[in-house]
């Protein structure tokens, strides 16, 4: 498979897909207010709810096998390049597992919806989030530590700009989030109006939010020249008996 590249195209369309699809569905059914709501108060009810699952699903398999198609290019260029710091081999792995963690996060938020089951759903968006974020941060530094051998030095800008920017927003989606809620005195969070107090801080929060989740797509994106020098192989298969049961 030599059309590796289009991997984090594909990865990135179905989350934008996802995200506006959602808000356009829920919208027009009357499910929110069309200012700026969460994504997950976007997808709270059916039939919006299920499109978002099914896409969020196969979203958060399409980034996993990203996450590790770059666990293991990485790990290659060391092999190839042994000057290389041996640094790169930890953090590699380290990036490994907060991309993984982020990607279960992602499943989480799409399948337990917060009028649900209300603690999984927030601890999916904290490890998406959260963790999603220590990826960009560690794929920023491999980015510098693997120059010039694959990447370029704007790309490694771009991917540190990136994760500066994440942190800062998922700080501000965290804190104004939770005032925005100890604020609130209306019926409805879905439906959120100036009146029921806490609005301006549920704005910023909810604007937040989808920002951060714009520049997660863009930041899987940036893969996609580096994946052109990348070529997959189907996976070998030993068997480990030869009876047959019949």
């Amino acid at each position: 498979m030599s059309q590796v590249y289009l991997l984090p195209v594909a990865t990135f369309l179905i989350f934008q897909v996802t995200f506006l699809g959602t808000y356009i569905f829920a919208v027009l059914e009357g499910h929110v207010v069309p200012t700026v709501p969460y994504i997950s108060d976007a997808a709270t009810y059916s039939p919006e709810s299920c499109v978002f699952g099914q896409l969020i699903n196969i979203g958060s398999v399409l980034l996993g096998i990203t996450i590790y198609v770059r666990y293991r290019q990485v790990l290659q260029l060391y092999e190839h390049h042994p000057e290389l710091d041996a640094s790169v081999l930890r953090q590699n792995r380290m990036a490994l597992w907060f991309g993984l963690v982020s990607c279960l996060g992602i499943s989480f938020v799409g399948n337990f919806q917060e009028t649900n089951v209300r603690i999984v759903h927030f601890i999916g968006a904290f490890c998406c989030f959260g963790c999603g974020t220590l990826y960009f941060w560690m794929q920023a530094l491999i980015s510098y530590l693997i120059f010039p051998m694959s990447g370029t030095r704007i790309y490694a800008h771009l991917r540190l700009g990136m994760s500066v920017f994440c942190t800062i927003l998922f700080i501000l989606l965290a804190v104004t989030g939770v005032m925005s809620h100890i604020l609130f005195k209306g019926q409805n969070p879905r439906k959120w109006y100036p009146s029921d107090g806490g609005w301006y801080f549920h704005v910023v929060s909810s604007i937040s939010e989808w920002i951060i989740a714009t520049i997660f797509s863009f930041f899987i994106l940036s893969f996609t020249n580096e994946f052109r020098d990348v070529s997959l192989s189907h996976p070998q298969i030993a068997l480990m008996s030869y009876s047959t049961t019949i």
